[in-house]
Parts: structure tokens; C-alpha cells; sequence
């Protein structure tokens, strides 16, 4: 009807007016305020007691309170704890993005014991031992304390870190050393002994690659998984926890 759309003509014209009142504030027009607010014209210059209401409240409530110190804060501290959340977690994720995934699964107490017999009688004249994916680097350090000059790799700089810390925590950093460093670039050739807790996928390829660079004589221990064509001189446990011991 005629009577809407002229109420709806008088809003149209009430908001531009508004918008109007709002810069003025934001340029720091001191003349809108509760206590006296101004009286506002249409453009006929009649009286508009919708947008004078409006100024009025607006007047009040310009912009809604600012945000308060302590907010912010906690706002802060939360998207800094996600930040960190996201970075530690993140290595953790990465191997299962790659074609071969070899991901962080802690040995059992049963597993050390029976790597521990694997190796028995290989501590003696200077033996080197290297743990491939040494996680959290128990295995590592059982061996430093064994006798071993021992060396884990791993791709996870947090792991990393904490299996450096467990070495000068357990008294043997200088006989147990860690690198962050990719299995398939390392060279396996400078130890004579190799421990390896794989996965399905990926023995064929590290059976090749261990069979070009391990001198003769060396001793290679496989956890979880045997090797596909090399026949093992020794098995120690049962189930997940048995070892596979091969001579090179």
C-alpha cells in the first residue's frame, strides 16, 4: 500500500541519517549525546522522530564496550597453546604422510630384553651400533650401557630431543648420540650392528639397501617384521615381540 511504502521510504531515509551521525562520532563530533540528544530533520525538513530515537540510543551505545584487557589475554594465551599444540604434534602426524610410513610405537619391555639377547657377545672389540627410527631411544641407550658406541636416527626432532635428554639423564651421552636425519640418507656402512623395528613396507627396500652398505660380519636385528629373503640365524619370543637376528 501507499502508507508502506512511504514508512518503508521514511527508514531508507533514517538509516542514511544515522550513517550520517555514526562518522560524525567516529571523527569525534562531540555534539551526539544521551543526555541531550540532538533533534533530527528529514529531508523535508520535518521532524523524524524514528531517527532522532535512534541518534539517541545510538548516542548511548556507539560501538559496543571495547574488548576488555583480560580478554584479550586469555585469547592470547589460548591461540598460543594451540600454536604449540600444533608444532609438537605435527612431526608426529608427518610419517603417515610419506609412502612409507614408519611411525613412533614405543617398544615393550619384552621387546628390549630380547634385542638385549640379540646382541649378546657383539660388545666387544669397539662394536657400533646404529637404531633405525630410535623413537624415544631406548634401545639406544641400552646399548650405550651395554658397551656399544651406539647412534640412533629418527625424523622426529622432538624425539630427538627427549632421547638426547635420556642420554645425559642415564649417564651415557657421549657413548649414546642421536641425529634427526632421514633413514634412507644415512649411511649404514660405518656400524656392524643395526637394530630395526619396521613396518611391512618397508624391509624389501631396506634389506637392499642394508646389503649394499653393511660390512661383512655385521649383525642386523629386525623387530616386529623379518626381512623377506634373508634367512634369520636366530629368533628370540613370540608374537609381537619377537626379534629376528641375521648375520651379513
Amino acid at each position: 500500500s501507499t502508507r508502506d511504502l512511504h514508512k518503508e521510504h521514511k527508514m531508507i531515509e533514517c538509516r542514511e541519517i544515522v550513517d550520517t551521525v555514526k562518522q560524525e562520532a567516529a571523527l569525534g563530533d562531540k555534539t551526539v549525546s544521551a543526555d541531550t540528544p540532538n533533534i533530527v530533520l528529514d529531508k523535508d525538513g520535518k521532524v523524524c522522530d524514528v531517527c532522532t530515537d535512534m541518534q539517541a540510543e545510538f548516542a548511548k551505545n556507539p560501538g559496543g564496550l571495547p574488548a576488555k584487557r583480560a580478554g584479550l589475554i586469555i585469547a592470547g594465551c589460548i591461540g598460543g597453546a594451540g600454536l604449540a599444540i600444533t608444532t609438537i604434534c605435527v612431526p608426529f602426524v608427518l610419517p603417515a604422510l610419506r609412502a612409507v610410513c614408519l611411525p613412533y610405537v614405543p617398544a615393550t619391555t619384552t621387546q628390549l630384553a630380547n634385542v638385549s639377547k640379540a646382541l649378546r657377545g657383539r660388545s666387544t672389540n669397539h662394536p657400533t651400533l646404529v637404531d633405525i627410527g630410535s623413537g624415544d631411544g631406548r634401545i639406544v641407550i641400552q646399548a650405550a650401557k651395554g658397551g656399544f658406541a651406539a647412534h640412533g636416527v629418527e625424523l622426529n626432532r622432538w624425539l630427538v630431543y627427549f632421547s638426547r635428554w635420556s642420554a645425559w639423564r642415564g649417564g651415557v651421552r657421549g657413548q649414546a648420540t642421536f641425529a634427526r636425519q632421514d633413514l634412507w640418507k644415512s649411511d649404514m656402512s660405518k656400524f656392524n650392528n643395526v637394530v630395526i623395528f619396521g613396518v611391512e613396507q618397508m624391509m624389501n627396500q631396506l634389506e637392499s639397501k642394508l646389503e649394499k652398505e653393511l660390512v661383512e660380519g655385521s649383525v642386523v636385528v629386525a623387530c616386529r617384521f623379518k626381512f623377506p629373503t634373508w634367512k634369520p640365524v636366530e629368533e628370540i619370543g613370540v608374537g609381537v615381540d619377537t626379534v629376528w637376528r641375521y648375520q651379513r
